[in-house]
């Protein structure tokens, strides 16, 4: 294009916003939606301190976008009800709120990123026509990211939307309490990693860069759809585990708890075909966190 596109990016200070406003930074004009101003910002960037989880008036968005990728997500996801309010706010509401103003707008795509736990666990890989877990079963989270999905996909008459249910995406600065990091720390520390089976369950996760490429070749696409954001490589938290041990010479401690365990899987041929395949490597990508 000649022109630069116009974008706003939300959750921009997120692990895969700020990937995704460095990369889209480089030909777009971008905007970014943060509730802090980072310490070291982006050239070219322009930041909107906006706090989806309050009050906040949609005059403050910028004029004239042509796409929109709505990342942010609550940071009290876990901490259901006590923050019952704040999850509703930041993932059901905002993503009402930019989509009328998408609309009003002439906006042309809208990205949302929601999550692949909204399939449940099973002992199979979930493609995209997979069923969702019944709505009782989902919990507040997952509900509020599958109740943000249908009111994306009733837009779709007026602008392309796009949806990405990501599968444990990890990468450098990645809070620690999220999955890939805290194996990491409890192999470092000595701390017991607790399995379900002999080998825990088993993931597909996915290295930022490679969720950041899914999310830019979006914007080239056609028609509306949603797609399964994961990596290639199927692997058990024990296995991943046994990996950092050995990249960082310490022997993982294992608990073995009862229950069967229930494997998070997703089928990526809709991604490898329409957007691309993942190039990061499980061994290569942990070097970002360890």
């Amino acid at each position: 294009m000649s022109v630069k596109p116009n974008v706003f990016i939300t959750g921009a200070n997120g692990l895969v916003g700020r990937v995704l406003v460095a990369r889209l930074s480089e030909y777009c004009n971008v905007h970014a939606a943060v509730r802090t101003i980072p310490q070291i910002r982006k050239e070219g960037v322009q930041y909107h301190l906006i706090d989806f989880a309050k009050d906040w008036d949609d005059g403050v968005l910028p004029p004239d976008l042509d796409i929109v990728f709505h990342l942010a997500q609550s940071e009290n996801f876990r901490d259901f009800p006590n923050q019952a309010i704040d999850i509703f706010k930041v993932n059901i509401d905002s993503t009402a709120r930019l989509l009328d103003f998408a609309q009003k707008t002439n906006v042309k795509r809208f990205v949302y990123a929601s999550s692949g736990g909204v399939y449940g666990a099973g002992n199979h890989a979930f493609h995209e026509n997979s069923p969702i877990t019944s709505h009782g079963k989902l919990g507040y989270y997952l509900g509020s990211k599958l109740c943000s999905e249908v009111l994306v996909e009733n837009y779709s008459p007026y602008m392309l939307v796009n949806i990405a249910r990501f599968f444990f995406v990890y990468g450098a600065e990645q809070k620690r309490s999220m999955l890939i990091p805290r194996l990491v720390d409890s192999v470092k520390e000595g701390r017991p990693i607790q399995l379900q089976g002999k080998d825990g369950i088993f993931i597909n996760p996915i290295h930022v860069s490679d969720a950041v490429r899914a999310l830019e070749k979006m914007t080239g696409l056609n028609e509306s759809a949603t797609f399964n954001i994961a990596g290639s490589e199927i692997v058990s938290l024990r296995e991943i585990a046994d990996l950092v041990g050995a990249m960082i010479n310490k022997t993982p401690v294992y608990q073995m708890v009862d229950g069967e365990s229930q494997n998070i899987i997703a089928n990526i041929e809709l991604m490898k075909s329409d957007l691309c395949i993942p190039s990061v490597s499980l061994s290569n990508g942990l070097k970002d966190i360890i």
